[in-house]
């Protein structure tokens, strides 16, 4: 019969086998895998240009949990227990330090030596004499311009916390250190930590 399986002509120790091909249906589900492992190691791996790497995963992650963390916050109240209070928290210190390291870094240096402005880390003060008084500069800018105003830059929360950011680097020993301008300021007030706030568990 003609659709009968056709015996091919090679033998093995006697044995011989059907032309009996694969079906086509077999192939195309072969290959259809075979492109589909290509891409699936292509999204698979962190190296792959079309997902994020571990890092930014993981930046992303820290980002997220900080900002549902900051809306624990509240509205904070720029008043000088406030400031002194969060300078001592070091999970809000770090937070800060990123919003100076990107908006203040590069007129004070990144560990607030200063540069072009002037040095943060010692108890000399141009327009500072309480801790109250940093705010007011970060908020409003000072030497006539020279020092930017923040407060339409920033959420009020962030000034805040950057004002004691700002407070937390005085006395600390940074690389390169600006001579002291202006006059000694006032010590700040001391204040206890933040509380955490409640969990509702």
């Amino acid at each position: 019969m003609a659709d009968d399986p056709q015996v091919l002509e090679h033998e093995y120790d006697g044995i011989q086998e059907f032309d009996n091909p694969t079906p086509g249906w077999w192939h195309f589900l072969f290959w259809v895998f075979v492109v589909f492992s290509f891409f699936y190691v292509m999204m698979d791996f962190s190296s792959s240009p079309f997902l994020p790497s571990d890092e930014d995963r993981y930046d992303a992650a820290v980002l997220k949990a900080t900002m549902a963390k900051f809306e624990t916050l509240g509205d904070l109240e720029p008043k000088a227990l406030t400031f002194a209070s969060y300078a001592q928290s070091e999970e809000w210190m770090s937070y800060a330090a990123s919003t100076f390291a990107s908006n203040c870094a590069s007129c004070h240096g990144a560990d607030g030596g200063g540069m072009v402005g002037p040095n943060l880390t010692d108890d000399f003060g141009k327009n500072i004499k309480t801790i109250d008084d940093i705010y007011t500069v970060i908020d409003k800018g000072a030497a006539g311009g020279a020092m930017p105003a923040w407060g339409q830059r920033f959420h009020p929360n962030d000034l805040i916390l950057l004002t004691s950011y700002v407070a937390s680097l005085r006395g600390t020993s940074p690389g390169l250190s600006k001579a002291p301008e202006g006059e000694v300021m006032e010590p700040w007030p001391d204040a206890p930590p933040p509380a955490e706030p409640e969990t509702g568990e």
